[in-house]
This record gives C-alpha cells, structure tokens and sequence, in this order.
C-alpha cells in the first residue's frame, strides 16, 4: 500500500516537499531553494553557487566561511544567508559531514 504526498507544495511551478526544507535545484542559477515561511510569510529563496563545491568537512573553511558571512548572527528565515549559514553549519540538503 502506497502512502499519498499530501504535503507536497507547488509555489510557481516549483514542487516542495514542505516549507523550511531546502532542495537541490539542477540546472537553475543556484543550487538549492526552499520555500521559506516565517510568520505568514512566505518566500521562494535561492541560495548556494551551482559551480562551487561546499568543503564544510575541513574545519578551517568552514570557520572562515562562517566569520566571513556572519553567521553568529543569520537574520530571518526569508533570507538566503540563513538558508546558507544553516548549510555550513551542519549536515543537511543532503550533504553528508562526519564533522558536523
């Protein structure tokens, strides 16, 4: 018996499985999006550069990435410098960190 994805969104001609929860986006200017919510807002933000790969496994980059963007101090869920400091800082969108 197969379960139904009643919780999938459609924003825009865009499929996601929840808000708050980032996907990759193949093909597009970035390479991730979420459907950001906070409050009664909502907001399709795209974040990440689809040409570089993220080392967050080495500690120094990761730390000079994190000072570097300010992420003691991330703002608003509607932002795309939540969304990537969240990425630096532990393991998701699919990205597997021993270190994290």
């Amino acid at each position: 018996m197969r379960s139904r994805r009643t919780d999938v969104i459609n924003y825009k001609g865009q499929r996601f499985s929840g808000y708050n929860k980032p996907k990759r986006t193949p093909g597009e200017s970035k390479k991730f999006a979420v459907l950001a919510k906070e409050g009664d807002q909502v907001r399709l933000v795209r974040f990440g550069d689809p040409n570089m790969t993220i080392k967050k496994h080495i500690p120094e980059r990761r730390a000079s990435f994190r000072a570097r963007h300010g992420c003691d101090n991330p703002g608003t869920k509607l932002s795309a410098k939540f969304w990537s400091c969240k990425a630096w800082s532990f393991a998701i969108l699919g990205l597997i960190s021993i270190y994290a």
